[in-house]
């Protein structure tokens, strides 16, 4: 089959969009896997599907495959953003303010008059059944163990699960040993993406993430809202970050329990092309 797609990414988080609305899609894992490779594909760290709604107060359904793997996962705030510049751009809504159906509930991104996109993410949860997370209480922070060592994490989720520490560079922090076995630890059942946050100041922080099923990628949305959701019960935030990530900066602003997380950033089409799978 021929497949129409649009490549698009938000700092540097790159994404394979599918238009599910004036067409039926269906798609194998053998065939995600295939758009996401890198070398035989478009390659792409998510292939995110647009599809008609379910739920009767939405505008769009959105679908997140990971592109290593085809997994589905739960949500993506980069590729939210992307989502809602894409059905602007392709007619599919004339809306600037949409509601987008997620695998865990509803979200609100809106197109700004300056380009940029801010996601209305919902608010966080912080029980461990809902992340989940395996503990007998919910705390601000646990102690679990990673290789050799104690590691003090925040677990939150963002529609998605995170556990996310503090260390003091993150351009020397341990992603790529520590990350796989965060992603896998037992405490987490559904797996988990790992945040390792370096506090610049009350309102900056520079941020790395080693997603699930992805790997580290320049840049995880949810990551970021994480990020600063945590270091905001720490008492270490203000309300308003900035988050600078290595594909580039974003804005996430928190006013606290059972608020919404707010989060603005860019979206960026690359290019259009057809692939044969």
């Amino acid at each position: 089959m021929k497949l129409r797609f649009t490549k698009m990414q938000g700092l540097g988080n790159d994404f394979v969009v599918l238009d599910g609305v004036s067409q039926a899609l269906a798609l194998s894992p053998i065939q995600l896997r295939q758009l996401g490779d890198r070398h035989f594909g478009v390659g792409c760290d998510q292939i995110l599907l647009v599809e008609n709604p379910h739920h009767p107060d939405a505008d769009f359904r959105y679908r997140i495959f990971n592109g290593a793997d085809g997994g589905e996962v739960e949500q993506c705030g980069n590729g939210a953003r992307c989502f809602v510049r894409f059905v602007h751009d392709r007619g599919l809504t004339g809306k600037r303010t949409i509601r987008v159906e997620t695998a865990r509930g509803l979200i609100t991104p809106r197109l700004e008059d300056n380009g940029l996109v801010t996601v209305d993410m919902g608010a966080p949860r912080f029980k461990p059944a809902e992340i989940p997370f395996i503990a007998d209480h919910e705390a601000i922070s646990h102690s679990i163990k990673v290789a050799a060592r104690m590691v003090e994490i925040s677990a939150v989720s963002m529609g998605n699960p995170h556990a996310v520490q503090v260390v003091e560079n993150v351009d020397n922090a341990p992603v790529a040993l520590e990350g796989p076995i965060i992603e896998h630890h037992p405490l987490f059942p559904e797996r988990v993406n790992a945040g390792f946050m370096q506090i610049a100041s009350r309102s900056e922080i520079r941020l790395r993430v080693y997603e699930r099923g992805a790997g580290e990628t320049l840049a995880c949305g949810t990551g970021a809202c994480a990020a600063v959701v945590s270091g905001i019960r720490r008492g270490l935030l203000d309300p308003s970050v900035r988050v600078h990530t290595r594909g580039g900066e974003l804005s996430i602003s928190w006013a606290g329990e059972d608020q919404p997380v707010l989060m603005t950033g860019p979206a960026v089409t690359v290019f259009e092309g057809e692939i044969e799978l």
